[in-house]
């Protein structure tokens, strides 16, 4: 039997930035819509007038349109629209797309990550401004955060977010659900050039194959302007991950990173998470290796307790020190304190100098081996200098003009 009501988006005296809407469909009366909104009287009309236009675009005709706004945007209000059709299953494939809003550039293979910030994608309050805390990335959360019976409405949401939010410079990146129904996800978000997919729970190299065939196949569908560099991000959850991590880190070359969730793989151990991360030192030495071996980025776990900042340096520092290259967040304030803690210390900065002076004066010099003192240095020690200079410059910690100081 066809739905004739459905409803999508939230409500209550918390909310704030977002909507809730519901469509009761009738057979006959015509459009009667009742909107509630404490910027009824400026915004009102406008309001309306996008409500009617969706309901046009999807062909509607008879309906009681219910509208509870809490001062959503309108790109949240069209996606809280679109839910509630689709769960009526009368939206025919098509989507209502809100116009691009801010230019996306592309991204790159090898940048700094150190730090990427947890998003709810069911949550546009916590969204609208994130990128003002300057996080190497934003990730908009289809998975833990997102309450199984809203997964659907919610990629719409983000989807439409991916289109209007400015990023403010940070990373454009989506975890999507654990696969199969991550693949449904794909559809919603691939197509709004996002820079990295996050895979959660990978166990096997198959599974990041099949992400990227289907993200092979939707960008294929796209016109040529629109396709944009999409990266991958397997996250290692379980024993078995841990096992084939290496063969998981080569399945693709758009990996750019493997990161770890250490909250289910200590689940899957049967253990706790504790401080001291004893239970999860083999597999974060396991996971580094086979990101370095495959010649990726290691991305550590989140830090939880959002409270304790010297707890969360004393983990960075910890990170730093095993090889990882940056860590995950769950709340703003976390930031500064990884990228402080990430940043090279004097002696690093000094040391990692005199390399890539070396290295350039050899190069003048048309020498085929560069030397340090009495010791030989190799590619990898210079491209390791390279990126704590970069690092330097990017921190402040270095001026610009460092070759003349």
């Amino acid at each position: 039997m066809a739905k004739t009501y459905a409803e999508a988006g939230n409500r209550g005296d918390s909310v704030r930035s977002d909507c809730w809407v519901s469509i009761q469909l009738n057979s006959d009366g015509g459009i009667k819509l009742n909107l509630k909104s404490k910027v009824k009287v400026l915004y009102g009309e406008s309001i309306e007038a996008l409500i009617h236009l969706m309901l046009d675009f999807f062909e509607i005709k008879h309906a009681e349109v219910a509208v509870e706004d809490y001062g959503a945007l309108p790109f949240v209000i069209m996606a809280r629209v679109e839910g509630a059709v689709r769960r009526l299953g009368i939206d025919n494939g098509k989507r209502y797309l809100p116009d691009w809003k801010y230019p996306v550039k592309p991204t790159a293979k090898e940048r700094f990550r150190r730090s990427r910030l947890y998003l709810p994608g069911d949550q546009p309050k916590l969204q609208l401004n994130a990128g003002i805390h300057k996080p190497d990335g934003l990730i908009l959360d289809l998975e833990d955060s997102v309450a199984p019976l809203i997964k659907d409405t919610t990629r719409i949401l983000v989807r439409n977010t991916l289109r209007s939010l400015d990023f403010m410079g940070c990373e454009r990146m989506v975890r999507i659900n654990q696969l199969p129904m991550g693949l449904e996800d794909l559809d919603e978000v691939v197509p709004q050039k996002v820079d990295v997919i996050l895979v959660p729970k990978v166990e096997t190299p198959e599974q990041i194959r099949e992400v990227e065939k289907k993200i092979t196949e939707i960008q294929a569908c796209l016109p040529e302007d629109d396709r944009h560099q999409t990266f991958l991000m397997p996250i290692i959850e379980s024993a078995l991950g841990v096992v084939n991590a290496y063969p998981i880190a080569k399945a693709s070359n758009l990996n750019v990173g493997l990161a770890i969730g250490l909250e289910d793989y200590t689940a899957d151990l049967g253990t706790q998470r504790t401080l001291e991360g004893k239970e999860s030192f083999h597999a974060r030495s396991v996971l580094i290796n086979a990101a370095r071996a495959a010649g990726i980025q290691a991305i550590d776990t989140v830090f939880s307790d959002v409270a304790d900042m010297e707890g969360l340096v004393a983990s960075v520092k910890e990170a730093k020190a095993l090889g990882f290259d940056g860590k995950g967040c769950i709340h703003p304030r976390q930031i500064a304190v990884i990228h402080h803690a990430f940043a090279p210390e004097e002696k690093e900065v000094d040391k990692a100098k005199k390399i890539v002076m070396a290295f350039e004066k050899a190069g003048k010099e048309g020498k085929g081996v560069v030397s340090l003192g009495n010791k030989m240095i190799d590619p990898p020690v210079v491209k390791r200098a390279l990126r704590t200079i970069d690092m330097a410059l990017q921190d402040g910690i270095l001026a610009e003009n460092w070759r003349e100081e």
